[in-house]
């Protein structure tokens, strides 16, 4: 039986970017066992051609079984496969990411709908707030994930209208939890629809457990977990539905004890279900909440902890219910699939890049030989911020001196919207430096799930004629 023959495909570039295509390709064609062949059209750059432009230059001898052009080729790609009798298909934006391009088509995408920890997002300090600031807060929380809205009263005063804005949020389809020691308070919440109490203990357990509400029971000494015992034994007599938190502490109070109690109450109670208030450590410590998160989720998922409440004060937790609620997908999936949480998902990866790439010294300095017209292109990649066109070849740290020089080197002044766009650029550049993220001219710089799409000047320059 004889062997199939390998898969023909035709990778269709322009002339600026062919070296590094050939380096890629070279390397691909090896990894999937194929024969590629790369195709240069009299474009410069290959980000500019349009399918209509295409169809006039590009000339085959002979079939392929794909044809890949580059991601930000424009046009109806069906009237290249009828021209030429073989499918055409768009590339990634970024030519170094055809290797992963390629890997997707052979698997399919992971699957992160399912999660197994809830999320309460609380309104602190609700009763300060006007109805509308709360409707707003909770709608934002819902968008961001969460399954709860828990209302966070004020220790020492009773908030008279507790029990409409609960009416407000339940009729708004959200459901509701109270955080409060207060009896009129929780009976009036409960009475308005809340399911959920926060928090019961000793000090209320006898009038608590007499309203048919779930609860969260708590130690009466964080430090000690036999003070939650009693609490549970009343519950369980009253027939009430409950979930205990042993009582995540923040750093520096005792958050390494803290997390061995919720270890410790796994063992003691493990049917239970079990809550951790992840913003002792979200809101009061000084770090980007993202990572912190991420943990906290690895942690509940392994002791079975269905339930987590966490909010939105502080600034570096101005995301946070979003975080979380990725957090718990992934951490889901790598528990059920007993895989690690690595290249499944980078909607978490903000500060940095999963991956840099990088075109290399002599790649640099070869390119920059070749250009030929006055647009400048521009890299980041081996500390440094790099700028060429066909006046020159400039690179270093500091953006505003590259200016200067460039500047100094063209042969007419750089007009207004011109300056706008490099200063743009450069700033990305800057940005992108100091942070070792990945730079892609005219592309937005990637903050995982906080990324913002921008509308790159090539998109805004498509009505100009190509040449």
């Amino acid at each position: 039986m004889t062997e199939p023959d390998p898969d023909r495909i035709l990778f269709v570039t322009g002339r600026l970017a062919e070296p590094a295509l050939r380096k890629v390709v070279d390397q691909l064609s090896q990894q999937l066992g194929c024969e590629a062949q790369i195709e240069v059209l009299p474009i410069t750059v290959a980000a500019l051609m349009h399918v209509d432009w295409v169809a006039q230059k590009l000339s085959v001898a002979e079939p392929f079984d794909r044809a890949v052009l580059p991601g930000w080729c424009q046009g109806e790609l069906d009237r290249l496969r009828q021209q030429f009798g073989f499918p055409f298909e768009r590339g990634p934006k970024d030519l170094f990411d055809l290797p992963e391009h390629f890997g997707k088509q052979a698997k399919a995408p992971v699957n992160l709908d399912a999660y197994s920890i809830d999320i309460l997002a609380e309104i602190n300090h609700a009763p300060r707030l006007a109805d509308a600031e709360i409707m707003r807060l909770a709608q934002h929380f819902r968008a961001s994930g969460a399954d709860l809205i828990d209302l966070g009263c004020i220790p020492g005063e009773t908030w008279s209208r507790v029990g409409e804005v609960t009416r407000l949020l339940v009729a708004d389809g959200f459901r509701v939890s109270i955080d409060s020691f207060n009896q009129r308070e929780v009976e009036e919440s409960v009475a308005a629809g809340a399911t959920l109490v926060l928090s019961c203990n000793s000090s209320n357990v006898e009038w608590a457990s007499r309203l048919d509400v779930e609860f969260v029971a708590i130690p009466d000494a964080p430090f000690t977990l036999d003070s939650l015992q009693p609490t549970i034994d009343c519950l369980r007599a009253a027939g009430r539905t409950f979930r205990i938190d042993p009582i995540i502490e923040p750093i520096g109070f005792g958050f390494a004890a803290s997390l061995a109690r919720y270890i410790d109450a796994r063992r003691r109670w493990p049917d239970l279900e079990m809550m951790m208030g992840i913003g002792n450590l979200t809101e009061l410590t000084e770090v980007d909440s993202a990572g912190v998160n991420f943990i906290l989720a690895a942690l509940c998922e392994e002791l079975r902890c269905h339930s987590v409440l966490t909010t939105e004060v502080i600034n570096w937790a101005r995301s946070s219910v979003r975080e979380f609620d990725l957090a718990r997908r992934l951490v889901h999936y790598s528990l059920q699939k007993k895989a690690l949480p690595k290249h499944v998902d980078s909607s978490l990866v903000m500060l940095r890049d999963p991956k840099v790439h990088e075109l290399g010294e002599q790649a640099l300095a070869q390119l920059a030989g070749q250009i030929k017209d006055p647009n400048y292109r521009i890299f980041v990649e081996r500390g440094e911020i790099h700028v060429m066109n066909r006046d020159g070849y400039w690179h270093g740290t500091d953006p505003y001196a590259l200016f200067d020089q460039f500047r100094t080197a063209a042969p007419k002044p750089l007009d207004a919207a011109h300056a706008f766009y490099l200063g743009n650029e450069l700033n990305k550049a800057a940005t992108a430096l100091t942070l070792g993220k990945q730079y892609t001219q005219d592309e937005a710089l990637r903050w995982g799930f906080l990324t913002t799409e921008e509308v790159s000047a090539l998109e805004r320059r498509r009505h100009e004629s190509i040449g």
